[in-house]
């Protein structure tokens, strides 16, 4: 297995620059992993595809606007922070810009024109591919001060921050969208739940490795970051009654695929019958030849060439199926990428 296995073209135009509106508006392609059949339909469409009894697993994490423009103290340079991780109470991981000025000990002031709120940052650490500790002076001003850290192929500003949370976002914390789960609107949700499918709401908040292409050629080689998960009683208590009577379990989004399997593989480890509320962090990477335990089918957007999503979903539905649908999508002139179309894997 190689990274460049899993590469493909793609014409620049198809990169979706803006959400299509209204959400559920947008392109879906379903894909029947037993006999690779593909079917077009609108995304509007997918109570089509689900049963009553199914269970959809979503990922409830917000986006914070984690993208902070300052000065640094003393000099008045232009600094960006991108905030990665928290690792505690006012202290995270994070990207800045210029990172070779961003030094142990550097003071970076944050404010934002004709406002009276104000953040100084305190850069603690300096480690491995640019990432810093810094420390904040309060985690309050975020909100009034920061912007949502669009992924770097969007070039266009959004309109409505909004636009890039799930209409179900409640716990903040990724610095990228569940981009699956976009496509859903409120109205879409309770027609799935009408007919008797079931909605379990699961955290990952989503960090650095979204945005970054596997590299070495060897991608078991690649360090995956690891991400705070968590799966509250509720949730469980759903999944494992929808285990125990064998229906399916549909994850919305590969976020959310990556909570279900980290926490099926840490049962089956601790010889655990059943799913217990879990917080902890999760490090799976999941390539081909993973077994999935828990995920039977699977909403996901495309995903960019040689990424560990892409490499993810052809773990589930087999790497040239995948590959296939994504050339079909290419002629069909589906839109990629966050903002794009998406499929659904059964």
């Amino acid at each position: 297995m190689h990274t460049s296995d899993f590469d493909y073209n793609l014409p620049p135009h198809l990169i979706a620059q803006t959400p299509v509106e209204p959400r559920d508006s947008s392109r879906l392609m379903t894909l029947d992993r037993a006999t690779g059949r593909i079917e077009h339909l609108r995304f509007s469409n997918i109570p089509e595809c689900l049963r009553a009894g199914d269970l959809m697993v979503f990922n409830r994490s917000r986006v914070i606007p984690a993208r902070l423009r300052g000065r640094r103290a003393g000099t008045g340079g232009q600094v960006e922070l991108l905030l990665l991780r928290r690792q505690s109470p006012g202290v995270w991981e994070a990207l800045g810009r210029p990172g070779r000025r961003l030094q142990p000990g550097v003071r970076v002031l944050i404010d934002g024109p004709g406002s009276d709120v104000a953040l100084e940052v305190e850069v603690l650490e300096s480690g491995l591919q640019g990432v810093k500790v810094v420390r904040l002076s309060s985690e309050h001003g975020i909100d009034q001060l920061g912007e949502a850290p669009l992924p770097p192929y969007i070039h266009e500003k959004a309109s409505d921050p909004e636009r890039y949370q799930t209409v179900y976002a409640a716990d903040p914390g990724s610095v990228a969208a569940p981009t699956a789960g976009l496509h859903f609107t409120n109205s879409l949700l309770e027609r799935v739940q009408r007919m008797g499918v079931e909605q379990a709401f699961v955290t990952l908040h989503i960090g650095l490795d979204t945005f970054r292409p596997v590299q070495g050629e060897d991608p078991t080689q690649h360090h995956i970051h690891t991400e705070y998960y968590e799966i509250l009683g509720e949730a469980a208590g759903l999944i494992n009654r929808a285990r125990q009577e064998g229906r399916r379990i549909v994850a919305v989004g590969t976020t959310s695929v990556r909570v279900l399997e980290q926490a099926a593989l840490r049962m089956e480890e601790s010889g655990q019958g059943e799913l217990a509320e879990v917080r902890d962090q999760a490090e799976l990477f999941i390539l081909p030849g993973h077994r999935f335990r828990m995920v039977d089918a699977m909403v996901t957007n495309f995903h960019l060439p040689r990424s560990t999503l892409l490499m993810l979903v052809s773990a589930f539905a087999g790497r040239e199926p995948v590959l296939q649908a994504y050339r079909e999508a290419i002629r069909e002139e589906y839109r990629f990428y966050s903002f794009g179309d998406a499929m659904l894997i059964v």
